[in-house]
């Protein structure tokens, strides 16, 4: 019964939010002076809420999630990188390395039987309706293309993302690790990162499910309360 309420877990966005990129940034931003809690304290302190963050979502939703952890290990390197004063060129690269990782796992995924971005997907759409209609029509190999087709989409979003986090961090973050003026920077970074780059990354994502929902809605006939599988739900609470 507990196993169940955790798959059904859902997150809350504004707390999301909140924790991974509202609250430090103010601590990044505002506390970092010498006079307040110093570049090492703040740098600790605002990495520590996404960290507690994901610790709290694992705990909730139960399992282990390879995304998520890319998340909580991305997190423990930008701590890294500022504690330990590293080059702050590796900043740039550990942004870019993110999305780069997800990439390549989804590509790899595609020579074995269990392709990441169809088992994401079948998370969502009701696989058994969707193929017992594409079976009696006969259309089963056009949805698997389109399967193909949304993942390149998705890969496409993950290279821009890519892109995106290593120019934002080379030209917003280039003070020295350790630092006050490093840790404002890093906070301005976080703070442009959701509408230069998560805003996009989304908006194809978006594109590439309407894309895949909208193509099996016209091979299988069947409306979109009967594909996905959060509609249904909602419509039995009703």
């Amino acid at each position: 019964m507990t196993s169940k309420r955790k798959t059904e877990h859902r997150e809350n966005l504004l707390l999301n939010i909140g924790l991974n990129i509202v609250v430090p940034v103010i601590i990044l931003t505002w506390f970092s002076d010498e006079g307040r809690l110093g570049p090492v304290l703040a740098l600790v302190i605002a990495l520590a809420f996404p960290v507690a963050y994901g610790l709290y979502d694992f705990g909730i939703r139960g399992g282990f999630n390879f995304y998520s952890a890319i998340g909580f290990v991305s997190v423990l390197l930008t701590g890294g990188i500022g504690l330990l004063k590293l080059p702050v060129e590796l900043l740039a690269i550990k942004e870019a390395a993110v999305p780069l990782v997800v990439a390549v796992s989804v590509v790899g995924s595609l020579r074995t039987n269990y392709p990441i971005v169809k088992i994401v997907l079948h998370k969502i759409i009701d696989e058994e309706a969707v193929y017992q209609s594409l079976h009696e029509t006969d259309r089963v190999e056009v949805y698997e293309n389109r399967i193909l087709k949304t993942t390149y989409l998705i890969l496409f979003g993950l290279l821009t993302s890519a892109v995106l986090n290593y120019f934002l961090a080379r030209l917003v973050v280039v003070s020295e690790p350790g630092t006050a003026e490093f840790n404002a920077e890093l906070g301005r970074m976080t703070a442009l990162s959701f509408p230069v780059i998560t805003v996009p990354s989304m908006a194809i994502l978006a594109i590439a499910l309407y894309y895949l929902v909208s193509g099996i809605i016209k091979e299988t006939g069947l409306s979109i309360e009967e594909i996905v599988k959060a509609a249904k739900t909602d419509s039995k609470t009703d």
